[in-house]
Parts: structure tokens; sequence; C-alpha cells
């Protein structure tokens, strides 16, 4: 193609693709659409559990309430075989952050062009619908779980026994320059690989979809195989999408475990 006269390169198509619709600049540079699907998407988590506790009944179930009672068993068990302290809020958490990430994922499955041609019809040219490849997003979940992790650090350990640990463990007191480097590396970790993960896996799962959408422009020969491919990638991504909210959501546990055990 050519770009000389208006028509759209592939390189053109993909940078349009990977392009957020933003607000602002530098660090006040807002991504709208990341924003806007992830509320979205958060409303629509809210809506269905909250409409199937609302019509939940001691008798025989509907399906509904059959789903969300097997989605809550799920993940309060991840809960019980992984967390080792009590508190009330680690079990709404995970669940929540285990269907809010599989939401954004699962975002990844409409149609590269659906939405954004349906937004150019409104005026809006730039729109990426997946929040999860959007590492704004990934960063910012990730960041929330560590101001969990370090609370609840200072909460269950205290100010002192927090610093003892992080001063002493592993090397003992006399090197404890050494074992404050290593515990606050670990520590910064922790959201990096939370946020990085998650965030790799979809923004390569994203661009193999937008290159096989680059097939259906390519001739006769290429077009049928493309929908091929669309259809096999879909269904393997599909477990793609389910385990990086399950290994989002178990680590969040592990880590708020390991944030609530004493300090000896």
């Amino acid at each position: 193609m050519n770009t000389s006269t208006g028509a759209v390169t592939s390189t053109d198509y993909i940078i349009h693709h990977l392009t957020n619709l933003t607000q602002g600049e530098g660090i006040w540079q807002i991504n709208i659409d990341t924003l806007f699907f992830s509320l979205i998407l958060g409303g629509v988590f809210l809506a269905i559990m909250g409409f199937a506790a609302h019509r939940a009944s001691s008798g025989v179930p509907g399906g509904l309430q059959n789903f969300a009672e097997i989605l809550v068993e799920f993940v309060d068990k991840q809960v019980k075989d992984t967390f080792h302290g009590r508190n009330p809020v680690i079990a709404p958490l995970a669940l929540t952050v285990f269907c809010w990430v599989f939401l954004w994922n699962l975002m990844d499955l409409v149609p590269v062009d659906l939405l954004p041609e349906f937004g150019k019809l409104l005026g809006v040219h730039y729109m990426r619908v997946v929040p999860s490849t959007d590492l704004n997003a990934t960063f910012g979940l990730s960041l929330t779980v560590f101001l969990l992790i370090i609370f609840y650090s200072f909460k269950v350990k205290g100010p002192v026994g927090y610093a003892k640990e992080l001063l002493t463990h592993p090397f003992g007191p006399y090197l404890f320059p050494a074992n404050l480097l290593l515990n606050v590396v670990e520590l910064v970790a922790k959201p990096i690989s939370l946020a990085l993960r998650l965030f790799g896996n979809l923004y390569a799962g994203e661009m193999i979809f937008i290159l096989i959408a680059l097939m259906y422009g390519a001739g006769w020969l290429l077009g049928p195989f493309a929908g091929v491919l669309q259809l096999g990638w879909a269904i393997f991504h599909l477990l793609v999408i389910t385990l990086q909210a399950f290994i989002f959501m178990v680590l969040t546990i592990v880590y708020l475990s390991m944030a609530h055990e004493e300090s000896h």
C-alpha cells in the first residue's frame, strides 16, 4: 500500500491499533480508553454478582446462581489453600482481582476492528479495548496490591517487627545492609513482576490478533487461512487469558499471606 495515495500501510494499521486515546501530556497523560473499559468491565462484574446475590435462593439454584457459587467456591478454596492468616478481606479481594483481570483479558477476543470502527463513527479515532495491554493499568493494579502488602506488613508485624524482618533476614543482624538491600529488591520486584507478566502476555496476544487481521487484506490465498488462524488462536488464547487472571490472583494471595506472617 502507498501512503502517498492515502492508503493505509500495514505499519500504519498496527500503530493505529496500538495507540491509546489519551488526554494530557507527560506524567499527566491519561489513557481514556483504558479507564473507560476498566470501569465498564468493573461495572459488569458488580452487576452480574449483585444480580446473582439478589436472586439467590435456598431452593433449586438457577444457572447464574450456580455459576456464581462455583466461582466463589473456587476462589475461596484458593484462599484457604494459600493464605495462612485470618483476614476477611482476602477472599473478596481475590474474587475481585480474578474476575476483573479476566474481563480485562476477555476483551482481547473481541475482533480487533469491531469497536475501533464503531468508535470512528462517533468521532473517536483511537481506541484500545483491552485494559491489560496498557502497562499503566497493570501497574496500577499491581501497585494497589503492593500498598496492601506494606499496609498489612505494618499492621500484623508492627513497625518494629517489620523493620527487624527487613534488617535481620536472611543473614542475621550483623549483615543488615545486605539484608535490607535483598528485602527491598524482593519487595519492589513483586508489583513489577505482577504488572509485566500480565501486560506482556496480553500485549503479545493482541499483536498476534492484529497480524492475523492484516492477512484478511492480503489476497484470496491468505484470507481464508487467516480465518482458521484466528479461530485457533482465539481458542488457545482463551486458556491464556484465564491462566493470567488466575496467576495474578494466586500471587496476590501469596504475597498478602507473606505479609501476615509473624516475624520470628
